[in-house]
């Protein structure tokens, strides 16, 4: 008669010691996640490689990095030599062959799992057999991801919180077939770039999403039955749970189209009533009130 199989370990920290430093970094995709990945990487010295399609969004995100690290010489929390070094390490091409010599490579294209099947598909016919492949999907399955290469032992989650050059923490994601080696090399990589590293298996919305999505939608919930203004219940999570920032102000802050994006993929996943989005969140999005980046959320931005 089969025994009954005991419960999976739960995965820990992977030794690190005799990890080889990243030293080239590809980054596909720009747009907001991307962009501030690449930041993050440059600043820590890493040369980095950006394949991004579109010209004009390569033009914009550029200058957008710039801007950032203007800012921060100007508030004096960094030197003109430490900006000009970190723009220089940042080397953007349209051409995915751009990434293939890179020790790292870590997708930022968009949510839909048929693009990240098709670029890891084209990514394992070009790159070298040590190379690590990461995504930052936030929802989707790594382990299908990776089971589009010939390669899944070297494919890993690096899931960044956005903006990433503010946010400390990185999720590093096992897959099903993710060896330790990969794992460690992805954990050492996130340490090498001052980011916090936790290690979570392949679940969905992995950690803080599984936690902070139903979170969220009840927070919504609570403000659209008109029980408390936005301001009042973000001071209450500020003030009163020692929260940063309000979970309202939070939704702003991401986006209401990720956010709802993100409780829609949680709710396919998992079929837990909990992660739905709320109706006031959705009513929203189809409005055009999107947070901080239309103007227009749960607070007003107009004049900011």
């Amino acid at each position: 008669m089969p025994t009954a199989s005991a419960p999976a370990p739960q995965p820990g920290h992977p030794d690190t010691t005799g990890v080889e430093p990243v030293s080239t970094v590809a980054v596909i995709g720009f747009g907001t996640m991307g962009s501030g990945i690449a930041q993050v990487c440059a600043a820590a010295g890493l040369d980095v490689r950006v394949v991004e399609p579109s010209e004009a969004v390569i033009e914009r995100d550029m200058a957008g990095i710039a801007r950032q690290l203007g800012k921060a010489v100007d508030k004096g929390r960094l030197d003109a030599d430490a900006r000009d070094g970190t723009l220089a390490r940042i080397a953007p091409a349209t051409e995915l062959e751009h990434a293939f010599d890179a020790d790292l490579v870590i997708e930022a294209i968009p949510e839909r799992l048929d693009l990240k099947l098709d670029l890891f598909r084209a990514l394992d016919e070009g790159v070298g057999p040590h190379t690590v492949l990461a995504t930052n999907t936030s929802a989707l399955s790594v382990t299908e991801i990776a089971a589009a290469t010939t390669r899944p032992e070297r494919v890993c989650g690096l899931h960044w919180f956005n903006p990433a050059p503010v946010l400390p923490l990185v999720e590093v994601v096992r897959a099903e077939r993710t060896d330790d080696a990969t794992l460690a090399r992805a954990y050492a990589f996130v340490r090498q770039v001052g980011k916090h590293p936790i290690v979570c298996r392949d679940t969905p919305g992995f950690v803080v999403n599984r936690i902070l999505i139903p979170v969220l939608n009840d927070v919504v919930g609570l403000w659209d039955a008109g029980l408390a203004s936005a301001q009042d219940i973000d001071d209450g999570c500020r003030f009163g749970l020692n929260w940063p920032i309000g979970p309202l102000a939070l939704c702003d802050l991401i986006g209401l189209d990720v956010a709802v994006h993100a409780a829609e993929a949680l709710h396919a996943s998992t079929h837990e009533p909990r992660m739905a989005p709320p109706a006031a969140m959705v009513r929203m999005v189809k409005a055009g009130k999107l947070g901080r980046k239309s103007g227009e959320g749960f607070y007003d931005y107009a004049g900011s």
